[in-house]
């Protein structure tokens, strides 16, 4: 792990005017990104792609030691989105720990790092529940609200989509519907409440477990969207029911690493090639985490 990154223990012991600093540097620091990035296509072989953490910074230390081992040249590293709300037991104040953690290695990495908003991370735009995130920054860091608003902020920084030159498009949950311009990628800037209910909330007709709050899409939509946009595969997270379960003739792929949801299927990761054509998502390798399983000492 790189020494000059926070630690989970040195973020819980902050001090309001250390926060405010921190706070300060990270906003210095954490790119802004428009509503779609392209990931880098020359000096990485592969992205190593999380989906929902919720938390749980355990896990997210998993995938950071993946995405920085010394094996097998630089990678990227992708999050699908939800850093916060909903941390296990043994990751006491982990929406704050893990936000700022993951929010440090973007700033240390910025050509590398791309963390996508999920529906957790639009909460100002469409409320989610439940959203701990601030009751943890005023427990942590006192009550002052500004706090929150800073990391929320910094947090939307991030992109709402991605694609790789290998095929692969990546987004929390779904792809804009209907009719597409020449100039596709330009519908993820500045969109409005639909489409934005689209890329974060909505579902495959597939789910046993729909969100509710957008219409499902169903296989011929995707197709057309992956047409359209000359892509072959999507990568999501947000929904745990489908973790793992090649959809739709290979084009689909759920990801969820958190603990919380492990039950429906495991903690995983998936290495997605940039340098190769990705056709299918058999083309990508999907990696259970060491965490999967465990529980810790809440106080290490």
């Amino acid at each position: 792990m790189p020494d000059d990154l926070p630690t989970a223990g040195e973020i819980r012991a902050l001090r309001p005017p250390d926060v405010d600093r921190l706070l300060d540097s990270l906003e210095r620091t954490v790119p802004v990104r428009p509503g779609f990035v392209e990931l880098p296509d020359r000096g990485f072989d592969e992205a190593i792609v999380f989906g929902d953490t919720h938390g749980d910074w355990r896990t997210s230390l998993e995938a950071e030691r993946l995405f920085l081992a010394p094996t097998g040249g630089p990678r990227c590293l992708v999050g699908l989105g939800d850093y916060v709300d909903r941390p296990p037991a043994d990751c006491p104040d982990g929406s704050v720990v893990n936000a700022v953690r993951l929010l440090a290695l973007t700033a240390k990495y910025p050509e590398r790092v791309f963390l996508l908003q999920g529906n957790h991370e639009t909460v100002r735009r469409i409320p989610a529940r439940p959203h701990s995130l601030d009751r943890e920054v005023a427990e942590l860091w006192g009550p002052d609200p500004t706090r929150y608003q800073r990391l929320l902020s910094l947090l939307e920084r991030g992109p709402l989509a991605a694609a790789s030159s290998s095929g692969a498009y990546f987004a929390h949950a779904g792809f804009p519907r209907g009719d597409l311009p020449a100039a596709w990628r330009r519908v993820f800037d500045d969109v409005e409440e639909a489409r934005l209910l689209d890329l974060v909330w909505s579902d495959p007709e597939a789910t046993r477990h729909p969100h509710g709050a957008a219409p499902p899409w169903n296989a011929q939509e995707l197709t057309a969207f992956l047409a359209r946009s000359g892509l072959r595969v999507f990568v999501r997270g947000h929904d745990p029911d489908l973790v793992g379960r090649p959809l739709y003739a290979g084009r689909c792929l759920t990801l969820h690493t958190t603990r919380v949801y492990e039950r429906y299927g495991g903690v995983i990761v998936a290495r997605v090639p940039l340098t190769t054509p990705v056709r299918t998502v058999l083309d990508l390798s999907v990696e259970h985490l060491a965490t999967e399983g465990r529980k810790y000492d809440a106080d290490r």
